[in-house]
């Protein structure tokens, strides 16, 4: 079983002074992955992350560029590449897949040529650069579909609209063969507990004939509930005849705020979100607990036969200009007027002074 992690932000810490320790010494995180047995990095990408006026959007500002440059250095570290491919100038997750402003009132077709051009594009100055990727993910969390509305799958709790959607994945797919062969391609969905829309997705897939490699799943506990319903869910996915992967995971080691200029910042995950019936009283949201999630999580992937687990964002740490999206970026999602601080550094595995977790020691090959 491989393991990876999901640090796209990574530059952006390091370009504000973010500082890992252990023992109270600094050490390089990447550096204690590798000698973990984690050696992967997933690394998305966004089409144009900056409004008109050139405001970056932040949260790493993940377009091409962040690619190329955190892949060199992730492989000079010895790890291996996945291209996480959104299809977005911002976030896409089950809530929002914005098509980029480049594409807006594009139809099926053209989206779908749109698609395949901008992979292809992407997976050359890849190749050019000497980063390019053994694993690719055409679309970042597509349960509901991608490139709204022209390849929405679901509406008003309706699923429907396959076949253009399947037009825009599969040249997505036909790209990333094209360019890199060798590569995996990965499908990835959220709702990784909801057994019968997996069963819909993946069998319409398989109808349409599209080409990919890996079945890959989110996992977060407060939203697709305990974890057997997750191995559940992906046993049952099997006869596909694909590899399987929890393509994003995380758990949280507090559910106290860290405060940013005086002030006690938003947590995705909060005291009043995080609990989960019977679960969280086994894992509570505590260093030791956090720890003993992961250890025990990896063991189950390892008896399911589950081929790799990528752990998300664990070195994103809370600090100045160090956000989930600047006031631009909240502007192009339409969530305008939140805060715009890292709402999601409880879920690291450095503490919010940059301390090492236990949990860190249990993501480990074994």
């Amino acid at each position: 079983m491989i393991l990876g992690i999901d640090t796209s932000t990574y530059l952006e810490e390091l370009e504000h002074g973010a500082v890992y320790r252990r023992d109270g010494k600094q050490i390089d995180p990447l550096d204690a992955f590798t000698a973990n047995g984690v050696d992967w990095m997933r690394i998305r990408i966004w089409n144009d992350p900056y409004a008109a006026d050139g405001t970056p959007y932040l949260a790493g500002n993940c377009d091409l560029d962040n690619y190329i440059h955190l892949g060199k250095l992730a492989k000079s570290k010895g790890f291996h590449l996945l291209m996480d491919l959104h299809y977005s100038d911002f976030w896409a997750d089950p809530n929002k897949q914005m098509i980029p402003k480049a594409w807006r009132g594009l139809d099926g077709d053209a989206l779908a040529e749109a698609v395949y051009e901008f992979t292809k594009h992407c997976l050359e100055e890849a190749v050019k650069e000497d980063v390019a990727p053994e694993m690719i993910q055409v679309g970042n969390e597509i349960t509901n579909g991608l490139l709204w509305p022209v390849g929405k799958l679901e509406e008003n709790e309706q699923r429907g609209n396959y076949d253009t959607f399947c037009r825009i994945v599969a040249a997505g797919c036909r790209a990333c063969r094209e360019m890199t062969p060798d590569a995996k391609i990965a499908l990835h969905l959220e709702r990784s507990n909801d057994k019968a829309v997996y069963q819909e997705f993946f069998t319409e897939i398989e109808k349409a004939g599209i080409d990919y490699d890996i079945i890959g799943a989110s996992y977060y506990p407060y939203w697709h509930s305990a974890p057997e319903e997750l191995f559940e869910n992906l046993d049952g996915c099997r006869h596909f005849g694909k590899e399987l992967m929890v393509l994003e995971l995380g758990y949280g080691f507090t559910t106290a705020s860290y405060v940013l200029d005086g002030q006690a910042q938003r947590l995705v995950i909060d005291a009043d979100r995080a609990y989960v019936p019977g679960f969280t009283e086994r894992y509570p949201l505590t260093p030791d607990g956090q720890a003993a999630f992961v250890r025990d999580f990896l063991e189950l992937a390892k008896q399911h036969e589950i081929a790799g687990v990528f752990y998300w964002e664990p070195l994103w740490l809370p600090g100045e200009n160090i956000c989930w999206a600047s006031p631009a970026g909240q502007e192009y999602i339409g969530e305008s007027g939140k805060s715009t601080a890292n709402e999601w550094a409880n879920q690291c595995l450095f503490d919010y002074n940059g301390n090492i977790l236990p949990a860190f020691s249990s993501f480990r090959k074994f």
